[in-house]
């Protein structure tokens, strides 16, 4: 056993020990996820990484006498949320929700001065990682959020409308269908011409993004109506589903683009609820004026 691991005390131990197993567990993590990537570049510098948080865990290992073992559970959820929504969001949540190496490093470096040099090298893989990362994803968040927006702007408007105008809960979700689907086409169509006059070569890939981002929250918006019989109760459902939307979306995209959350997502939420509002209104008045009793 080291000197080091005779007389560093029982606090400074425990401190570096769960270094070494976050050291492991991150080779684990970089080594999967360098294993799965289609580019040869990305590859290369993730497999970089995991080398060097290897030698960061032997070092640690030869220092407290103990071999560390990966958490295997953190690891699979790193690589699943990896695989599932981004290398760029899954390391930036990382950085800002779990902590990163280099900053236990930097605590350690009082009782051991060696670990200054591992909390340098650990700030450059972050920022060396984060640099080389260029995912399709992010590239067409623009057409995505043109997308989800309008299909949130306008059908929670429209469902709202119809909820007052419209009795039945089944004639409401078909009204709501031919609505968005007719619009989901038109809104990738008009993607399509409007980035192919600016001799755009992604114009086809954009209004695809944009079509189908438009298409999955007109068929999560409508679900309500479809599954359940009253039709106020599928309403409320259905506005707290596009809430519910907003947030999930502008948090990935404030995270992976280092946007502010709060603010895109109250101003979103608004403007569709808002506009729901205002069409619930606007079906009051039409009902009572044109004498309809649907």
């Amino acid at each position: 056993m080291t000197l080091y691991s005779i007389s560093m005390d029982e606090k400074i131990r425990k401190a570096a020990l769960a270094a070494a197993r976050l050291e492991i567990t991150e080779h684990e993590v970089y080594a999967r996820l360098a294993a799965g990537c289609k580019d040869a570049n990305n590859a290369a510098v993730l497999s970089r990484i995991a080398a060097e948080e290897k030698k960061h865990a032997d070092f640690w290992a030869a220092r407290i006498g103990v071999t560390p073992k990966p958490l295997r559970l953190r690891a699979f959820r790193l690589v699943v949320l990896a695989r599932l929504l981004g290398l760029t969001f899954t390391l930036k949540l990382m950085e800002r929700t779990e902590g990163t190496a280099s900053k236990r490093y930097a605590e350690l470096a009082a009782a051991i001065p060696e670990t200054a040099k591992f909390s340098a090298e650990e700030g450059e893989h972050e920022r060396a990682l984060l640099a080389l990362l260029d995912e399709e994803r992010l590239q067409y968040v623009g057409s995505v959020v043109l997308g989800l927006n309008d299909a949130l702007v306008e059908l929670t408007g429209a469902l709202a409308g119809f909820t007052l105008a419209l009795a039945d809960t089944k004639i409401i979700s078909l009204a709501g269908l031919v609505t968005g689907i007719s619009a989901a086409f038109s809104m990738a169509a008009s993607d399509y011409l409007s980035s192919k006059a600016e001799n755009d070569p992604r114009a086809g890939k954009s209004a695809i993004y944009t079509g189908v981002a438009y298409l999955l929250t007109v068929l999560l918006l409508i679900l309500p109506f479809l599954l359940l019989g009253t039709k106020i109760l599928a309403l409320a459902i259905t506005l707290a589903t596009a809430v519910l939307i907003i947030f999930g979306f502008n948090y990935y995209i404030s995270v992976a683009k280092d946007l502010d959350f709060k603010r895109r997502f109250f101003e979103m939420t608004f403007i569709s609820l808002g506009v729901a509002v205002f069409s619930f209104l606007v079906g009051y008045v039409l009902k009572t004026v044109l004498g309809i009793d649907a």
